[in-house]
């Protein structure tokens, strides 16, 4: 539960740490902003993806399923800055399918969250595996990270890929392959 007492306490401070007058006109209303964008940004907290992913319905295929070109925004745990990207999902059903929008719903669960990108596609592929209960899945994430682009190394365009399978993509090299094949990237 995000406390706004605190988070505008905090901002107010931050403010006053790098030598600005939190009572001018344009700082004025910034802590309650930053509090109400910090609801927003970080409602995934108080979210559970099993929620989204128990609407289930019967398929008589098994054939890989890929939900690609999910956008995401996070915040990075490290800098408290932003990391953005693409997040791609294939599973392979077991008698049971769920809606694609709950694949995406799934990403914004754990992405409103102060995150790892490692972390974040770890978390989207155990809750598949928990809740759906498929014969696998795969997880890829592309995403471009403020915290080497606006500051340190400074390298805008920079993109980390993150990789998680589970279940039968661990096992089978073939259903990897036709992953990327379905992506366009063979």
């Amino acid at each position: 539960m995000i406390d706004r007492e605190k988070i505008e306490q905090a901002v107010r401070l931050m403010l006053e740490g790098i030598g600005e007058d939190t009572e001018r006109e344009g700082l004025r209303n910034t802590p309650a902003r930053i509090a109400r964008m910090c609801e927003e940004l970080y409602g995934g907290m108080d979210e559970d993806a099993g929620v989204h992913l128990s609407r289930m319905f019967s398929a008589q295929s098994s054939d890989m399923v890929i939900e690609k070109d999910i956008t995401f925004y996070s915040m990075c745990e490290h800098h408290i800055l932003p990391f953005y990207g693409k997040a791609h999902i294939a599973y392979i059903p077991d008698g049971k399918v769920v809606g694609l929008s709950k694949l995406a719903r799934t990403v914004e669960v754990f992405a409103r969250r102060l995150q790892l990108q490692e972390q974040l596609t770890g978390q989207i592929a155990d809750a598949l595996m928990e809740h759906m209960k498929p014969k696998g899945v795969l997880v890829m994430i592309e995403a471009e990270h403020m915290c080497m682009t606006m500051r340190g190394i400074k390298k805008p365009g920079s993109q980390t890929v993150t990789l998680a399978k589970r279940g039968a993509f661990q096992t089978d090299p073939a259903l990897e392959e036709r992953f990327f094949r379905m992506l366009g990237r063979s």
